[in-house]
């Protein structure tokens, strides 16, 4: 695997004029199925070969890889940190933990998901004697019987979801990696998921043209939302299935989300509504993301294209903003046990939907 850097079409002067703008590829010899960023820690006086500045971090690109190989690189260099060898088949998708820990979760073709730490010097046995890696497996997680397409961290990382293409997404416990609870209700594949960045919802994504809304400490499904073809977009003769759902994320601010469908529409949904409050027309889409700092909307698509959409703006009420950073540290069995009053406990619960 190697870096190459290509040169700007101007030739070499006009190159140095503007600043040495280049182009950089990261070869991975294989198809990229899946990505992930992270900031990496700062590099420590006394490091060998530091992928950072020493004092300054750094971001980190994990890339899931045809053959099962999941490759981490420093993004600013394109320096290939090292490789992660376990997988069977295709690395579908990536997780990093959200707050700054060097754990990475990895979803595969092979059924499974894996959680690596990547932390620098971590001691592994080898026979007699300990060798020094730059990241090791800390567990297999195994549950699925189909092709997991999809995992997502929980912001506070005490829970990680996974998606396999079954009617029912897994929920598991971050930090003893067991199994809590099947979340069943779907009628068709669930292929995505996603959680609030309070960490008190977990939305699902399905074939069945639905999403649901769940509450992740309790198993509870506190609202579903329906993809219902508009017939303006949509001629007689499209088939049933048209409106089957391929993605679905959070806004930052936890008060909307985005959806991405078969029937060619990138859907908006504000939080406490059942009707999406913007659409935009797309074709081939398969996934979206929202920009982190809110305000847009990146997708990608069958062909090749990743496109930005603007977002609805608003600013959250001072009601949202102290119940995101209530159930930022609560779980939804704290909040129940708070000496309030129920419809307080209704609202910090999403209950009032």
């Amino acid at each position: 695997c190697k870096t190459s850097e290509r040169k700007s079409r101007g030739g070499k002067a006009e190159t140095r004029s503007r600043g040495a703008a280049k182009e950089k590829t990261l070869e991975c010899g294989q198809i990229v199925w899946g990505l992930a960023f992270s900031a990496w820690p700062a590099a420590e006086d006394g490091d060998r070969d530091p992928a950072c500045a020493v004092g300054l971090p750094c971001l980190v690109l994990a890339t899931g890889l045809n053959d099962g190989q999941i490759k981490v690189w420093e993004v600013q260099t394109g320096h290939l940190l090292f490789s992660l060898l376990g997988h069977q088949d295709v690395v579908r998708d990536l997780s990093f933990a959200p707050n700054g820990s060097p754990i990475l979760v990895s979803a595969s073709r092979d059924k499974t998901l894996r959680v690596w730490d990547l932390s620098r010097d971590v001691l592994l046995p080898s026979g007699d004697t300990f060798l020094l890696s730059p990241g090791r497996q800390v567990q297999v997680l195994s549950g699925h019987v189909q092709w997991v397409y999809c995992c997502s961290i929980s912001p506070d990382c005490s829970m990680l979801c996974s998606a396999a293409g079954e009617k029912s997404a897994l929920l598991w416990s971050m930090r003893s990696y067991t199994l809590i609870r099947r979340l069943e209700g779907h009628q068709s594949s669930v292929v995505s998921c996603d959680f609030s960045p309070d960490s008190a919802l977990l939305v699902t994504a399905s074939y069945d043209a639905c999403v649901i809304m769940w509450d992740p400490y309790t198993g509870e499904q506190l609202r579903t939302l329906r993809h219902v073809p508009l017939h303006s977009t949509l001629d007689s003769s499209s088939e049933i299935h048209t409106s089957s759902l391929r993605s679905v994320c959070f806004s930052p601010e936890g008060l909307y989300l985005a959806t991405v469908a078969d029937d060619r529409l990138l859907r908006i949904w504000a939080l406490e509504l059942r009707s999406p409050v913007a659409f935009a027309p797309m074709t081939n889409g398969l996934c979206c993301m929202y920009f982190p700092h809110g305000g847009f909307i990146a997708t990608g698509t069958r062909d090749g294209h990743v496109q930005f959409w603007t977002a609805p703006r608003v600013l959250s009420s001072l009601k949202h903003l102290c119940r995101k950073a209530l159930r930022t540290f609560l779980t939804t069995y704290q909040v129940l046990a708070l000496p309030i009053p129920r419809k307080l406990k209704e609202f910090l619960t999403y209950r009032t939907f």
